[in-house]
């Protein structure tokens, strides 16, 4: 009886809520109904009357100031409607609409009444969107204290955001802490070290850990954060290295004697790795190329199932700077399969190599009279394919754009992981004769292939929704965030940009022109009118006239029907 009650009782909300706009046409046609029978009683034409004599006699300074001031009103709103657009990407009227006013007035939360026929249905959309829009470490990120620090002392500019830093501090406590961290003191300092937010009470952290004990991550924090110059973070990153190999080695011993053993090995695995890829990094950055691309290759061997680090993007740029393409084209052919996720890396280095093949002799008035060969045509389709997973980045290579300092954490098909690949790879490509010219010829063509980017793709899923929401979060304010595909403006900005302008010119036009627009009120005023105010007003000036002229009421009778 309890659930019939229940369900009874929700069939009636549902449909009292889905028949309140109804209800509201009713009660609006009641109203009107109620007006016109009590229009004698409340005076309504004498009323009106009154207020169509006082807008008579209103002058043209009244209608400048009126025009004035609707113009200045409809224009702060504007300003405001475009300021909150280019920030949060939608209209603040919409927002409030659809929030607060649409359940008012009976709008149904489709979430709510179909959660129960839905959830299994939308799993899979809901799981496909929450990787689509998962943030990624960048390979290539730069060292905080020896690169992102020296930036905000010249320009005064802070490169990361809170919300990037604080993803890379979570990235610290899982790959440098587990369980049993607390048994060994210079552990449990950097354990706590990680979680601080301060740098300068983590570098101080970690200094009071090395007091204890050689501790590798101590060395790691005091290498990213704490040295001014990529040669400083070598050195750290080189006594690192010493400790954490040691202990890797001894964890390796017993990591199968229990669980917290083979937690302790992990992470001694992970710091181990992070300290090879990272001294690799500061060889690229010396110009010792080679070295980085040896200890790349056997950091990848010694470590092949550590992909989570994309150590291959890392060896992609070092070898191109070498300009050795043919061992690109090997690492390509590993890591461009079908089963393996895609990177802006992956995609643009292959469509670099194809373009290199043709850009030095391609010419766009010979293209279009003999046509493309087949070699043009495969550059042409992979630089289509690179601008279909991810296309941000042909702006930054052309630099049409102007590039910032790359985040530590990336989105995928993402404004984010266009700047920290132009930033690293634009250099490559001006490096191949004619391969940005080749770009520009070609890349806008890929838009004409998907013309509804979130609905359908061509070689890959429809370009996710969510990448303008978490590149804000990324990227620092001071940077403009590319969005694709590019938003229309909301109807309510368009709206108050035509009665903005609409009242200015008409406030001018009262200005310049006062007895004409007076006229042309006046002659407004009298249209809007209604036919019976009108025959009313002719019925009260024909009785005052007969009044006045003492009319018999025989010949009144007569006048009236002529």
């Amino acid at each position: 009886m309890a659930e019939a009650g229940t369900g009874f009782l929700e069939q009636l909300k549902s449909y009292i809520v889905s028949s309140w706009t109804c209800l509201w046409t009713v009660w609006f046609f009641i109203v009107l109904f109620l007006v016109y029978i009590l229009r004698v009683p409340l005076k309504i034409n004498d009323n009106w009357s009154t207020v169509s004599m006082f807008l008579n006699t209103l002058t043209p300074k009244f209608y400048v100031a009126l025009t004035g001031t609707s113009s200045l009103i409809s224009g702060l709103i504007l300003i405001f409607e475009w300021w909150y657009f280019r920030k949060y990407g939608t209209s603040f009227i919409e927002q409030v609409s659809v929030s607060h006013l649409r359940p008012l007035l009976g709008g149904v939360d489709n979430n709510s009444s179909n959660n129960s026929n839905s959830s299994n249905g939308d799993s899979d959309s809901n799981r496909q969107s929450v990787s689509e829009c998962k943030v990624w470490r960048n390979p290539l990120n730069l060292f905080r204290g020896a690169e992102y620090n020296r930036y905000t002392w010249v320009t005064g500019r802070e490169p990361l955001t809170y919300y990037d830093m604080n993803l890379s501090a979570q990235d610290h406590q899982t790959f440098f802490t587990c369980d049993s961290d607390h048994l060994r003191p210079a552990d449990a300092i950097m354990q706590k070290a990680w979680r601080e937010r301060n740098p300068q009470a983590r570098i101080s952290a970690a200094h009071e850990a090395l007091e204890i004990n050689e501790c590798a991550t101590a060395y790691i924090l005091l290498a990213e954060e704490e040295a001014t110059t990529i040669a400083e973070a070598e050195k750290l990153f080189k006594q690192a290295l010493k400790a954490g190999d040691g202990c890797y080695r001894r964890s390796q011993q017993l990591q199968h004697h229990g669980s917290q053993y083979e937690a302790q090995h992990r992470r001694d695995t992970n710091v181990l790795v992070y300290i090879k890829r990272r001294l690799a990094m500061c060889a690229r950055r010396l110009g010792r190329t080679r070295e980085a691309v040896k200890m790349m290759r056997d950091l990848m061997k010694e470590f092949p199932l550590l992909s989570m680090f994309n150590i291959h993007e890392n060896l992609l740029e070092a070898l191109l700077e070498l300009q050795a393409y043919a061992d690109v084209q090997a690492v390509l052919a590993k890591y461009d399969d079908i089963s393996l996720p895609k990177s802006a890396t992956i995609c643009y280095t292959a469509a670099l190599l194809k373009a290199r093949a043709v850009s030095d002799k391609f010419s766009p008035e010979a293209a279009s009279r003999r046509g493309l060969s087949t070699a043009e045509m495969n550059a042409v389709e992979a630089i289509h394919r690179a601008v279909e997973f991810n296309p941000h980045v042909p702006k930054y290579l052309l630099e049409m754009k102007s590039l910032i300092l790359p985040p530590e954490h990336i989105l995928k098909r993402g404004d984010s992981e266009a700047i920290a690949y132009a930033f690293f790879h634009l250099a490559h490509w001006k490096r191949v004769e004619g391969a940005l010219n080749l770009l520009h010829c070609t890349w806008e063509g890929t838009f004409r292939m998907i013309p509804y980017p979130l609905e359908k793709g061509h070689l890959f899923y429809p370009y996710p929704i969510c990448t303008e929401t978490a590149d804000r979060e990324l990227l620092p304010s001071f940077h403009e965030v590319s969005v694709y595909p590019k938003k229309e403006l909301p109807f309510f900005i368009l709206f108050t940009a035509g009665l903005c302008s609409f009242t200015a010119m008409l406030a001018l036009l009262t200005h310049q022109f006062p007895e004409l627009m007076g006229v042309f009120a006046k002659a407004m005023i009298d249209i809007f009118c209604s036919a019976e105010l009108r025959d009313w007003n002719c019925e009260s000036i024909f009785t005052s006239v007969e009044d006045e002229l003492e009319i018999p009421p025989a010949l009144q009778f007569q006048h009236f029907q002529n």
